[in-house]
């Protein structure tokens, strides 16, 4: 029995070695009508996707600046020949009957704003101090126009001086740029301390026969230069500014020369030690400035020449176009 199951399971096994020998090998999958699995390609890194930039936020309206020209251009509602002649002779009188013009005017120096004027050039600030100097004169005198006097102040000033109006330079305040002034605050604080141009002492008004002529038009920062050359030659083509002798050896200056006024405010720039030594050295600054301004024989006399030097009184009447400003 033991030998029958023996052979059984021997021939059973034989059988099974014949079958697995003759099945073919597998196909590949593309032969057996099987689609093999896609490859997926290689992953590229993606761009982020573009963003349409946000277009800037337009800035609020901004007031449009105030240009110096175009404020400087304003004064001559007022400084025009309208009012003021070719020898700097104020009709007061007409001036009189615009006094709401010109206050209004003034009022714009008060508004303007600081940060604006810091913007403006040297010439154009320049241009605008003296433009608010004389027309605040002008509005002083017209004012107290025609000026009123007492018997005693005329034993030492003329009637129609500018003397009798009380505090002219000193008591009467006004706004610039929202900040309290006086004519001789202006005068000490900006034409001589901050802009040390000896040639704007010829642009000031004094309203004074003895002063420099008021211009008939309004200071501009373009046309500055000009300006102030053709002022102080016209200041010095006048006897009351300067008159050469020399027949008598002398030489007369204007009080405004005097080294109490503005001639010491030459010496900075113009002093000097190599010509007019018999001078004192105000008077020797004074001089070598106005050789630049006058003929050259007149010149070569102020250089070369023997003379004595003397101020002349300052004639305060006021410049009005009367007669008797004559």
């Amino acid at each position: 029995m033991v030998k029958y199951i023996a052979v059984l399971t021997l021939m059973a096994i034989l059988a099974l070695s014949v079958t697995g020998c003759s099945q073919p090998p597998p196909k590949p999958a593309e032969q057996a009508g099987i689609e093999p699995a896609k490859t997926e390609p290689p992953k590229t890194e993606l761009s982020p996707p573009q963003i349409a930039p946000t277009p800037p936020v337009a800035p609020a309206p901004q007031a449009a600046p105030v240009m110096a020209s175009s404020f400087n251009d304003k004064c001559a509602s007022i400084l025009n020949p309208e009012f003021i002649n070719d020898k700097g002779m104020v009709d007061y009188n007409a001036l009189k009957r615009k006094k709401p013009e010109l206050k209004a005017l003034l009022e714009e120096f008060k508004k303007l704003s600081r940060n604006e004027y810091n913007s403006w050039p040297k010439e154009d600030k320049i241009a605008f101090w003296l433009n608010a100097y004389n027309l605040q004169l002008l509005k002083i005198i017209a004012d107290n126009y025609p000026i009123q006097s007492t018997r005693i102040h005329r034993v030492f000033w003329p009637s129609s001086s500018v003397r009798h109006i009380r505090g002219l330079w000193t008591d009467y305040k006004f706004l610039v740029m929202d900040e309290e002034f006086t004519l001789s605050e202006i005068d000490r604080r900006l034409f001589r301390k901050e802009f040390g141009d000896t040639r704007i002492f010829f642009a000031v008004s004094q309203a004074s026969i003895s002063g420099p002529p008021l211009r008939n038009e309004p200071y501009t920062g373009k046309k500055l230069n000009e300006q102030l050359e053709d002022q102080i030659k016209k200041y010095l083509s006048n006897p009351v500014a300067l008159n050469i002798n020399t027949e008598e050896k002398a030489v007369y200056l204007s009080a405004l020369f005097e080294p109490s006024w503005y001639g010491g405010e030459f010496l900075g720039k113009y002093g000097t030690d190599k010509k007019f030594k018999d001078q004192t050295p105000e008077v020797r600054a004074i001089l070598n400035f106005i050789v630049n301004y006058i003929p050259a024989e007149k010149a070569s006399f102020l250089e070369v020449g023997n003379y004595t030097v003397q101020f002349v009184s300052f004639d305060w009447r006021v410049n009005e176009q009367s007669p008797a400003a004559y």
